[in-house]
């Protein structure tokens, strides 16, 4: 009944030996995490790296993350693919395991975050269009690693992950607004670093 569901919500069939591994895992079967580790456990670690820029961080996050598959893979419906369903708890651990950390909540209730945010809203573009940044750049990940926490983590979900100013504000509690102008700090910020970059190595003048 499950498969079926799957089949079709998706919009495409499914890997039939990851399906394999997911209704192993539904019927108990820890091994099956062993090959699910092996398949994402990179992608994880990268995106929990992303979100956190911190590689120890990461590591417990990517952890935790295949704890919480193993314990809630009850919650996967087949709906979509299973990698946007890991990946989605990632991003969900990630900020919960961050939040638990004093400087998360410096970082988002200092004073003169919340008044750039004001300051620069009125000229955030509305939509939710991802298309006007390049996330294909190699070393890329370096620049937004080096981004302030809430602009790194807005930037991350937002342009990488594909969620919306929308259900970014409700799991960071932020106004929308809060969420698309962070975004267009991150992206001001690696368009300067990118740019920097490109004067260090002689790209340009």
């Amino acid at each position: 009944m499950e498969s079926n569901a799957f089949h079709k919500n998706s919009g495409s069939p499914p890997d039939s030996e990851e399906w394999h591994w997911v209704e192993q895992l539904k019927q108990g079967q820890q091994q099956a995490l062993r090959p699910l580790y092996e398949r994402y456990g990179k992608k994880v670690y990268a995106l929990s790296y992303r979100l956190s820029s911190d590689a120890e961080v990461a590591e417990d996050i990517t952890q935790e993350v295949f704890v919480q598959v193993w314990q809630k893979i009850h919650n996967f419906k087949g709906e979509s693919k299973f990698s946007t369903w890991l990946y989605s708890v990632t991003s969900h651990v990630a900020i919960n395991h961050m939040r638990k950390q004093k400087r998360w909540w410096q970082s988002w209730f200092v004073k003169s975050d919340e008044s750039m945010a004001t300051e620069i809203i009125e000229n955030v573009p509305t939509s939710d269009e991802q298309s006007d940044f390049t996330l294909s750049r190699s070393g890329l990940d370096k620049h937004i690693a080096a981004l302030p926490q809430q602009a790194r983590i807005v930037f991350v979900l937002f342009a990488i992950q594909g969620w919306r100013h929308e259900e970014i504000s409700k799991e960071l509690n932020i106004a929308v607004g809060s969420s698309k102008a962070q975004y267009h700090r991150a992206k001001q910020l690696l368009q300067m670093s990118l740019h920097q970059e490109e004067i260090d190595s002689g790209v340009v003048a």
